[in-house]
């Protein structure tokens, strides 16, 4: 999936594509995480799995936990739905949207510095 979000940010370029290209990082934790979970070196099993994901029939390919090696899913009987994967992939994204929706609104309640209420100056020694 990251591999296909990378693709279609480099169609929509400008700043829109750093985002798309972050979306397509944090897609990528997935097998990372589970690599290291399963005790195995992450970064050579993703560079392992990008490679393999270039290949025919790639789509298919994930993280063997068992022999630590990259494997044809199907043919290891290691499927799941794609509802399951579409509801986790919208929950993920609304739960961090969420945050950065949050984190928007504290940004603009912060009074500037050295500004106080209605945009006056704060403190300072003359007085009106």
């Amino acid at each position: 999936m990251a591999k296909e979000v990378r693709e279609y940010g480099k169609k929509v370029g400008g700043r829109e594509q750093l985002a798309i290209e972050a979306f397509a990082n944090s897609l990528e934790i997935i097998p990372k995480t589970l690599a290291e979970n399963a005790g195995l070196e992450s970064i050579d099993i993703l560079v392992r799995l990008k490679a393999a994901h270039e290949k025919q029939k790639g789509h298919l390919m994930g993280v063997n936990v068992f022999t630590g090696k990259v494997a044809d899913m199907e043919r290891n009987g290691v499927i799941e739905p794609l509802a399951v994967k579409e509801q986790a992939i919208k929950s993920a994204t609304e739960a961090s949207s969420m945050i950065l929706r949050i984190d928007d609104v504290i940004a603009a309640t912060k009074p500037k510095e050295g500004k106080g209420p209605g945009g006056m100056p704060e403190g300072g020694d003359d007085e009106y």
